[in-house]
C-alpha cells in the first residue's frame, strides 16, 4: 500500500518558551500546539523564533534552530567562533553559553539520564552533581580553549578544507577552529587546498612534537605533495579497504599519560583533550584502589593506557588482562607494555573473548566500552567475576545509566561517579563511576 507524501515542516517558525536541556547539544520546547521541538542555538528560560530544520506533520517531534533571541538568558555570550550559529559549523553546541554554564547544563543531562534510565538519584550514583573542568580550561566568558587535539576536516568539491554542518553532509568551510590545539592549528590545514581529497585528519600529539595528517582521497582521488608550516608524518585511508596506510614519516604518534609513553598507530584512538588521559587513569585508579597481587581486567583497552597503569601498581604477583578489538591497537598495546610480563593482551570483541579465556573471577575490572555502552550480556558476565570494584569509563551518560541500571540487576552499585568536561563547547561529557557489590559497600 502507498502512503500519502508528507508534508514537510522545514522552514517555518514557532515562538516558543525554551524549556531544558537535552541529551545531545539542543534544549526542548513546545509549540503552542504542543509540538516537541529539539531546538539548537538556544538556552533554558529563553523566549526565541525556532525555525524548522527537520522533520513533518507525523513527526515525533522536530528539529529546530533558533533563529532570533527575543528573551536572552543570563547564560548567553556572543558566540566566539564566526562559524557557530544556525545552518553554520556543527561541531560545537554551546559556543553561545558561559563556560559555567555549559558545565550545568552537562549535569543535568546527566542527573535526567541517571534518573530516566537507571532510576537513580545524584546522591545515590555517588556523585555531587558537578562537572569538573580540565586544568587550564576555566576561562573567562567569551574566550575558548584549545583542547582538540584530533581534528577531522572535511574538504569541499573545491578542495576546501572545513568542518561538517550539523546533520548534513554539507561543508562549512573555516579558516581556523577555535577549539583546535595549538599542534593542530599550526599545521595550517585550512590554509591550503586539498584536491581530490574527501577529509584530512590533523593529529598534534600531546605527549610529544608528533604531527600526523590522514588524507581520504575521493574515489579514484591521488595524493597531493603535503607541504605543511610543520613536519608532519601523512598516512592515508585505503579506497578499497578502509584501512590506513603510511605514505611517509611515523606510521604512529606518541603520547604520554601516568610516566609513560604510549605508541598510537595509524590514526588509532587517544583521548583528544590533552589532560584526559592523565585525569581518567588517576581517577580510576583511585576509585579501585588496586592492591599488590590483584587480577585485573582492562576491557576495550585500546593502546592499554588502564592495563599499565594498573600493571605498575598490582607488582610482579598481579596479573592484567587486556581486551581489544582493533588490530593496530593491540600490536600497539603489546608494544607499550611489553615491558610488564604480566600483562596479556588478547584481540576481538569483549563479549566474544572473555568467555573464551575462562576466566572466572577478578579482583579489580576497568571498562572503557564505546559510545554504545557495554550492553547486558558483558555486564551479567563481569558481574559473574566477583570484583571487589568495578570502574567504567563512560563518554555517553545515556549509555553508562542504561549499563547501570544492568548492573543494578546484577548485585552491583555506583559508590563514587565524577564528571569531566574533557570537551568543552560541545554537549560530550566524560564520565567515571565505580562499583562495588551491593553486599560490600563499606
Amino acid at each position: 500500500m502507498q502512503t500519502e507524501p508528507q508534508e514537510s515542516l522545514v522552514g517555518q517558525e514557532y515562538e516558543v518558551e525554551v524549556g531544558p536541556v537535552a541529551h545531545g547539544g539542543h534544549c526542548v520546547a513546545r509549540t503552542e500546539a504542543g509540538r516537541v521541538l529539539f531546538v539548537r542555538h538556544a538556552l533554558p528560560g529563553e523566549r526565541v523564533v525556532a525555525r524548522i530544520t527537520d522533520g513533518e506533520e507525523t513527526s515525533r517531534f522536530l528539529r529546530a534552530d533558533a533563529v532570533e533571541i527575543l528573551e536572552p538568558s543570563k547564560d548567553r555570550v556572543e558566540a566566539p567562533c564566526p562559524f557557530s550559529g544556525p545552518g553554520k559549523c556543527g561541531g560545537c553546541d554551546w559556543q553561545h553559553a558561559k563556560p559555567g554554564a555549559q558545565r550545568r547544563f552537562k549535569g543535568e543531562v546527566i542527573a535526567e539520564q541517571l534518573m530516566r534510565l537507571a532510576g537513580l538519584t545524584p546522591e545515590e550514583a555517588g556523585w555531587d552533581g558537578t562537572v569538573m573542568p580540565a586544568e587550564g580550561d576555566k576561562l573567562p566568558p567569551g574566550e575558548v580553549p584549545a583542547w582538540r587535539t584530533r581534528v577531522q576536516y572535511a574538504v569541499d568539491a573545491e578542495g576546501h578544507a572545513g568542518l561538517r554542518k550539523h546533520r548534513s553532509h554539507e561543508v562549512q568551510v573555516i579558516d581556523r577552529c577555535l577549539i583546535a590545539a595549538p599542534g593542530v592549528t599550526e599545521l595550517g590545514i585550512e590554509k591550503r587546498e586539498w584536491p581530490q581529497m574527501a577529509a584530512v585528519e590533523a593529529i598534534a600529539a600531546s605527549g610529544s612534537g608528533d604531527r600526523q595528517v590522514v588524507l581520504t582521497p575521493r574515489p579514484g582521488g591521488r595524493l597531493p605533495i603535503v607541504e605543511l608550516d610543520k613536519p608532519v608524518s601523512v598516512l592515508r585511508v585505503g579506497e578499497k579497504d578502509k584501512q590506513v596506510h603510511p605514505v611517509h614519516g611515523r606510521a604512529f604518534v606518541r603520547e604520554r599519560a601516568d610516566g609513560r609513553t604510549y605508541r598510537v598507530g595509524e590514526g588509532g584512538f587517544w583521548q583528544v583533550h590533552p589532560q584526559a588521559a592523565d585525569t581518567l587513569v588517576k581517577a580510576v585508579m583511585q576509585g579501585l584502589m588496586p592492591r599488590k597481587g590483584d587480577m585485573a581486567l582492562d576491557l576495550y583497552c585500546g593502546v592499554g593506557l588502564f592495563a599499565g597503569a594498573l600493571a605498575e601498581r598490582i607488582g610482579d604477583k598481579g596479573a592484567v588482562l587486556g581486551i581489544e578489538s582493533g588490530k593496530r591497537a593491540v600490536e600497539d598495546a603489546r608494544h607499550n607494555l611489553k615491558d610488564l610480563e604480566r600483562v596479556r593482551i588478547e584481540q576481538g570483541k569483549v563479549e566474544q573473548v572473555l568467555p573464551r579465556t575462562r576466566i572466572d573471577e577478578a579482583d579489580i575490572i576497568v571498562l572503557d566500552p564505546p559510545r554504545a555502552g557495554a550492553g547486558k550480556q558483558t555486564v551479567r558476565h563481569l558481574a559473574s567475576l566477583g570484583a571487589r570494584r568495578i570502574a567504567y569509563v563512560a563518554c555517553d551518560p545515556a549509555a553508562l545509566a542504561r549499563d547501570l541500571a544492568y548492573f543494578a540487576e546484577e548485585g552491583y552499585k555506583p559508590v563514587k561517579l565524577r564528571a569531566f568536561d574533557f570537551f568543552p563547547m560541545t554537549h560530550h561529557v566524560e564520565c567515571v563511576a565505580i562499583l562495588k557489590p551491593t553486599g560490600n559497600l563499606a
